[in-house]
């Protein structure tokens, strides 16, 4: 049977769930409990699972939890290129955009900063140069993209700001945020100019808004992405992986919820378009224009015949509603679309 595999980010909480701990791969992950999240996780997922395929990054998305290794020096690093980028965060959406940036850059240099020297090894393998936070970077970059979680960090702000500190001004600087902040939660619709929650409303949001204001007073670029999602795994339903809705049988949040997603290719395939269209001092939204309520997900979920359990139903009432995002403005002035323009689409079913 099948796996889907997901990300958890404030305001869509999707879920990543090992049998020993949870963690959060994509950058907005959160501490608080999840009955304050709006959207409750969708999957449940365990070491036990088969195997993503073979081209695609093997990672703990924000390589940012492990015990500190030894140095790598940036200093070593060679001349920086016109094309060369330095990518903050390189996670799995980092990890995607290294490799599409470079399908449109051959030859280029890519240049990875985590949190610690963990996972430096595969970077260097996938041919992305390493440094961790606490070296110093003595080059600036033409290109540099922000990826990381806030969840690692005290100072989320700052973090953005000794990224844009690290960008020559030349190509682009674009922090992935989200479409959390988004004022909206009567699951009425919203596009990129929609109103935001008030600073001092919420801290969640607080950390994001003033993240992207960062970026934005540096002249750099934010995309604020709707919920992310990787794919489909076929394997035995007994290796350890189920919809979390579907490993509970029933959840006691409501069923009209709206959820909006965005698969992490996609996600990634709009940033390297962000990138390499040198804007300045822009917001953009990332999502498929398909939002669907969460009794919609699951029965495309029942509907592709993947998964051999079935989901019983919502039973929640009083939880808030959500929202419908659109970005047909991003669309037109960028001129790109999905690969994966809906979530039924990517089940191979019809909505």
């Amino acid at each position: 049977m099948g796996t889907i595999t997901a990300t958890t980010r404030i305001g869509f909480g999707v879920r990543l769930q090992t049998s020993n701990r949870t963690f959060f791969p994509s950058k907005f992950s959160t501490s608080l409990p999840s009955n304050s999240i709006p959207n409750l996780a969708l999957l449940k997922w365990k070491r036990s699972s088969p195997p993503m395929s073979a081209n695609f990054p093997q990672v703990n998305a924000s390589s940012a939890i492990d015990a500190p290794s030894e140095e790598l020096e940036a200093s070593s690093w060679g001349n920086i290129g016109e094309n060369d980028l330095l990518i903050v965060g390189p996670g799995v959406l980092g990890r995607l955009v290294a490799e599409k940036w470079r399908e449109e850059h051959p030859g280029c240099q890519i240049y990875g900063q985590t949190m610690t020297t963990h996972h430096h090894d595969e970077l260097i393998k996938m041919g992305i140069n390493p440094s961790s936070k606490e070296t110093k970077l003595t080059y600036k970059f033409p290109y540099v993209i922000f990826c990381a979680p806030p969840s690692q960090t005290e100072d989320y702000a700052g973090d953005v700001r000794e990224a844009a500190l690290s960008w020559n001004g030349e190509g682009s600087f674009l922090f992935t945020s989200s479409s959390a902040p988004y004022d909206c939660f009567d699951n009425g619709a919203i596009n990129e100019d929609g109103p935001v929650v008030p600073i001092g409303r919420s801290p969640r949001t607080d950390v994001l808004l003033k993240a992207e204001k960062v970026a934005l007073d540096f002249d750099g670029c934010v995309v604020r992405l709707a919920g992310l999602y990787i794919s489909l795994i076929m394997g035995s339903s007994d290796r350890g992986a189920h919809i979390y809705w579907l490993h509970k049988g029933t959840c006691d949040i409501r069923p009209d919820h709206i959820l909006n997603l965005i698969h992490y290719e996609d996600a990634a395939s709009l940033s390297v378009t962000i990138l390499k269209k040198r804007l300045r001092g822009r917001i953009f939204l990332g999502c498929d224009n398909h939002p669907l309520s969460r009794q919609e997900v699951m029965d495309l979920v029942d509907k592709s015949g993947k998964f051999d359990k079935k989901f019983e139903g919502f039973t929640g009432t009083n939880d808030p509603l959500g929202k419908k995002l659109n970005n047909s403005k991003t669309r037109a002035e960028l001129g790109w679309e999905p690969k994966y323009p809906s979530f039924a689409q990517f089940l191979g079913v019809s909505e």
